[in-house]
């Protein structure tokens, strides 16, 4: 096919979509589901109607062809370890006795059975369900959902699209099993996967199916040999099928690298591959394999992960390129839409002017359709929304939002010095024991506590003016109350004001700081019905006035026990946003922490003796590639030292970390130089304790011993057990007991009760250290 031809034939798709439903109707039926107020059937209807709306809301924009299967009732890897039928052997009997509940059991766990473990997607803050497999895992194919979705877009005259995890990022992203002996590699199993996958590439080809997406983001990685070896077996063995659909193997978030040779000399039938930010590599390393004749290429030049409008010049002239290297060129986004907001237009609260900046998941379907239109057509086909394009693009550079002299000059007067205590941690933790006086495994929670109903009342009330600032107030005051009783009462050493005011972690924040801008109806899907509202980091950062003192001074009136303030560190406040596009993260990281610090400098000077700041995305952050790593964990670990280096030596910094592989960045957190770290640890039964054990960790940890993502109630037996596993790695003078994660998302009755236990347990393991408990 000549260039010509191939434009002509260009045509508009996407990977995957939001879920959730324009007033997050999923997530409301699911969890109507678990309280029993929603039936099954119900639930299978509110789901089927939101793929029918968004299939015939992506047709009707104009895509050619349609995403099936991307749908989910919690996570997508989960989904697909049920098509392959690796059901972990404690959820069998829950599986085989109604298949719904098992696989909530799965993403959940029940009381008696642990859920699998859940981390994050790469780098994003989208979590998935680790699969555990073992040597004795047997597979068998399941395509009931994938089958099932297919032909209801099919019955609505659509050109649809299967899009499953492949088989080598499934076992790639899959964990040894509990109980299975160290050093099992899942990769081994990749002979006994293959022929699943056969399969269900059978029966989707018998469904009707003329494509089938299959997702390998785990190339994108650093990979051996063997793992490349292995990536090239599975496709020249689904390649020689001859019972199965065309095959378009798709790729995102980074280059391809070594795997991308790999990947175009498999006897497929097409790849998908990220044009945007390191992957805009792929254009030049596309030329230097020699193309991909014969093959079609899917060029995702949109950028699914941000918000921002495309420059759809730049976009054409890389898909003009491509043409020559390619039978034929498709335009779709870099990944999955499930990574951004619905609908930019649904966000009254911001400007308008600023508002054509932005691009939501229906948007960039628009500019998608639009590129390809012009592509096939040519620019005269699309003048009129390349000058509306140029004009919004020029409109955004030019704002004074964006530059904040000021806010520039404090940045670049930064130096060494500010980003260092003014003492050593052997001087630091003999003054901060003295003045917390504190027991060995001191008891404390991570932040948050229940965000009741009365709560998200109250701040709905505020907004709509039907109650005044003083009334809000003093439900706040109330619930802090509450909560200080509590911890007193439960016998917990650090305590803390529960964050009511806050909706979130990041947006409470961004709320109070210059340069950012909140969305009402911007949600997003963190993991199962959690969803989360990124706010938007559009110009420069700076802090008009304190943001949590008031709070936190207010709860340590209530009690004679240290109170920790609550802070989100920089580069969660930048992960945890859709961040600007136009400068340097590192000079976006900086801003940020010079408006914590004067906020921690705040919170000391009111006499709070313990700040949390919070980075959990530290490791969601990190580059895929290892040679792109150093450089981010520089200005990364930089900027929190920034925000806490100006404190006394007696005021105890602590930080912590969840739902992440911390082995890949324990020296970067042994370089954030805080004193207390509190991780995540509980569903991977205290792995990061041997890990900071390994590497020598000089401070304080507490590996969490309650998983909050779970409906489970620890027993004190349980805590008391993962507790013993920690004193293992981490001296008694070193550790520290407390959950997971913020309890933000449970109810008052399981925090009562796990808290309780959780204290039994830490009372329990002092009596018996070799000085005695105190």
């Amino acid at each position: 096919m000549t260039a010509k031809s191939a434009a002509a034939a260009a045509r508009a798709t996407v990977y995957g979509h939001p879920r959730q439903g324009p007033n997050r109707e999923l997530k409301k039926a699911v969890e109507g589901y678990w309280k029993g107020r929603v039936g099954a059937n119900d639930l299978h209807r509110t789901a089927a109607a939101l793929r029918r709306s968004t299939w015939r809301q992506l047709a009707d924009a104009g895509l050619h062809e349609v995403p099936t299967g991307d749908f989910s009732y919690y996570d997508h890897v989960l989904d697909t370890t049920v098509m392959v039928g690796a059901i972990p052997a404690r959820h069998r009997a829950a599986v085989e006795a109604d298949a719904l509940d098992g696989y909530f059991a799965m993403a959940r766990g029940t009381q008696e059975v642990a859920p699998l473990e859940m981390t994050k997607w790469f780098d994003t803050n989208y979590h998935y369900l680790v699969p555990e497999l073992g040597p004795d895992t047997v597979f068998a194919a399941d395509s009931a959902k994938q089958v099932g979705e297919l032909r209801e877009a099919l019955a609505l005259g659509l050109t649809a699209r299967p899009v499953l995890v492949g088989p080598v990022t499934y076992l790639l992203l899959a964990k040894p099993a509990p109980g299975v002996a160290p050093g099992f590699d899942p990769l081994t199993l990749l002979d006994r996967l293959l022929p699943v996958y056969a399969e269900v590439l059978a029966d989707l080809r018998a469904a009707g199916a003329a494509w089938v997406q299959l997702d390998e983001p785990a190339l994108v990685q650093d990979r051996s040999p063997a793992e490349l070896n292995a990536a090239a077996r599975a496709y020249r063995e689904l390649g020689a099928l001859t019972d199965r659909p065309k095959l378009l193997v798709a790729s995102y978030f980074d280059r391809l690298g070594e795997a991308l040779p790999v990947l175009a000399k498999a006897p497929v039938e097409g790849l998908a591959l990220d044009f945007t930010g390191p992957a805009a590599a792929h254009l030049d390393a596309l030329a230097a394999v020699g193309g991909l004749p014969g093959k079609r290429l899917v060029a995702g030049v949109v950028d699914g992960r941000n918000i921002w409008i495309n420059d759809l010049e730049r976009s054409l002239s890389v898909l003009g390129t491509l043409l020559g290297l390619a039978d034929r060129v498709d335009v779709a986004a870099s990944c999955s839409l499930l990574h951004v907001p619905l609908d930019a237009s649904a966000e009254p609260d911001i400007a308008p002017q600023i508002a054509r900046w932005l691009a939501f998941a229906r948007q960039k379907t628009d500019e998608i359709v639009t590129l390809a239109r012009g592509l096939a057509h040519g620019t005269h086909a699309i003048a009129a929304e390349l000058a509306a394009n140029r004009a919004d693009l020029a409109s955004r550079a030019a704002s004074p939002l964006t530059r904040d002299p000021s806010v520039r000059a404090r940045t670049d007067a930064v130096t060494a010095a500010d980003t260092r205590r003014s003492a050593p941690y052997a001087e630091r933790t003999l003054a901060q024991r003295a003045r917390l006086n504190l027991p060995p495994l001191p008891t404390t929670t991570i932040g948050s506590f229940p965000q009741t109903g009365e709560l998200r009342t109250a701040r709905a009330d505020l907004r709509a003016g039907r109650i005044g600032a003083a009334e809000y107030e003093r439900r706040i005051e109330a619930e802090v109350r509450e909560v200080i009783a509590f911890q007193e009462k439960a016998g917990i050493d650090v305590l803390v004001h529960g964050e009511p005011e806050r909706g979130d972690m990041v947006q409470y924040f961004a709320e109070r700081l210059t340069g950012y801008l909140a969305t009402r109806h911007g949600w997003v899907q963190s993991y199962g019905t959690r969803y989360v509202r990124p706010p938007i980091l559009a110009g420069d950062i700076s802090r008009p006035e304190p943001m949590t003192v008031r709070w936190t001074t207010y709860a340590q009136s209530l009690t004679a026990r240290p109170v920790k303030g609550m802070l989100t560190g920089p580069v969660t406040m930048l992960a945890w946003s859709f961040v600007r596009d136009d400068q340097p993260l590192a000079d976006t990281a900086r801003q940020v922490a010079l408006a914590l610090r004067e906020e921690v400098n705040d919170l000391e000077a009111a006499g709070t003796s313990v700040i949390q700041v919070d980075e959990p995305a530290l490791r969601e952050t990190l580059p895929l590639r290892a040679a792109d790593r150093p450089g981010y964990l520089a200005w990364a670990t930089e900027a929190f030292r920034l925000t806490t280096g100006g404190v006394l030596p007696g005021t105890q910094i602590h930080t912590h970390m969840c739902y992440a592989e911390f082995g890949d960045i324990v020296q970067a957190i042994d370089d954030l130089d805080a004193d207390v770290i509190s991780l995540e640890a509980a569903r991977s039964h205290m792995h990061i304790a041997r890990e900071l054990a390994d590497h020598g960790y000089p401070r304080e940890a507490g590996p969490g011993v309650y998983d909050i993502h779970s409906p489970r109630v620890p027993s004190a037996a349980e805590a008391a057990a993962l507790l013993r596993k920690g004193l293992e790695a981490i001296p008694a003078e070193r550790l520290w007991v407390n959950p997971d994660c913020g309890l933000k998302t449970r109810a008052w009755p399981e925090v009562r009760a796990s808290l309780e236990n959780l204290v039994t347990a830490a009372r329990e393991i002092r009596e018996d250290l070799p000085t005695g408990g105190s």
